[in-house]
């Protein structure tokens, strides 16, 4: 499966957690989204829980970790896909599952993400972005509180 294709209906956020201080980071992209590879198409809404649609066939969240280690040239140990998380974002053109991962390191990789023109955030760097995107936000930083 081309990373094309995976990502037709799938996005990774990318974040990072201190184990000690607890400081958590999104990854935000120079387009400005935190949805990898791509942003979220205009007119995006996040579903709630119980409209969510049942999906007969499911990409496993570590394929997608896969496409975006090679997409950006990352080390294949780096992010691990956050198991519980997946949110469905109604979009135009259907709906988009939208999955975690998080880096495996134990401080913020700023330069490792500046290299690759993105930024670490946190959350309330991020208060400008979308509807669809603070949901989406909103809704990580609970899973990655309660983890």
């Amino acid at each position: 499966m081309s990373p094309e294709s995976a990502f037709a209906k799938h996005r990774l956020l990318l974040y990072y957690k201190g184990d000690i201080s607890a400081l958590t980071l999104f990854a935000q992209h120079s387009n400005g989204s935190i949805c990898f590879p791509e942003p979220l198409p205009a007119l995006s809404s996040a579903l709630e829980e119980e409209e969510f649609e049942e999906t007969k066939v499911s990409l496993h969240p570590a394929m997608l970790v896969n496409h975006i280690n090679q997409l950006l040239n990352l080390d294949n140990d780096l992010l691990k896909a956050e198991a519980g998380f997946s949110e469905q974002i109604d979009t135009p053109a259907g709906i988009i599952t939208v999955y975690m991962a998080r880096f495996m390191l134990l401080d913020p990789p700023h330069k490792l993400m500046e290299s690759r023109d993105c930024r670490m955030r946190t959350l309330p760097e991020l208060r400008t972005r979308p509807p669809a995107e603070m949901q989406l936000l909103r809704r990580a930083y609970v899973k990655v509180m309660e983890s």
